[in-house]
C-alpha cells in the first residue's frame, strides 16, 4: 500500500486488530522510507442503496459525507473516533437491512440525528439546527427542550 505522507510504495502491517463485531479490520501500517505510520481498515465490499437527494437526484452511497456529517457536528466534542466509527456502522448495518435500492436521504438524516442523540446532546442540536433549517430562535428553543426531556 502507497504511504499517504511520501507516496512510497513499500509500507508494512506491524499491527492488526479485527473490531469488536468483527466487521472490520483495522491495520497499522508503517511506511519504509519515511517511517511514518497510519491507519488502514479493511471491510467487505457491499452494494449500499441509492441515495435520492430532495430535487430527486440519485448518488452513490458515500461513507466520507456521513463521516463528515458526523465530524463537523461533534467537532471540539468529547466523542472518540470509535464511537463515530460504531454510530456510522449502526446506520450502514440499517441502510442495507432496509432491503431497498433506494433510500431518501431524509431517512439518512434521521439515523444520523437519532447517533447524534445518543453520543452527544449539543452536536445533537448542532446538526439538527442544519438539517431542519430552523429559521428563527424559537426552533432552537424547541429543539433545546425536547433534548432536555
Amino acid at each position: 500500500m502507497k504511504c499517504p505522507f511520501c507516496s512510497h510504495q513499500e509500507t508494512q502491517v506491524v499491527e492488526t486488530r479485527v473490531s469488536e463485531e468483527g466487521d472490520f479490520i483495522r491495520r497499522r501500517r508503517q511506511c519504509g522510507a519515511c517511517d511514518k505510520r497510519f491507519t488502514t481498515y479493511e471491510r467487505p465490499e457491499v452494494n449500499f442503496p441509492a441515495i435520492v437527494k430532495k430535487d430527486g437526484r440519485r448518488i452513490e452511497y458515500e461513507r466520507g459525507k456521513l463521516l463528515g456529517s458526523f465530524n463537523l457536528a461533534l467537532r471540539k466534542r468529547p466523542v472518540s473516533t470509535t464511537q463515530i466509527d460504531s454510530a456510522i456502522e449502526r446506520i450502514e448495518e440499517k441502510l442495507l437491512n432496509l432491503g431497498q435500492r433506494e433510500v431518501l436521504s431524509s431517512r439518512i438524516g434521521e439515523l444520523v440525528m437519532r447517533e447524534l442523540k445518543k453520543l452527544d446532546k449539543i452536536a445533537y442540536i448542532r446538526f439538527a439546527s442544519v438539517y431542519r433549517s430552523f429559521e428563527d430562535i424559537d426552533d432552537f428553543r424547541a429543539m433545546v427542550d425536547e433534548v432536555r426531556k
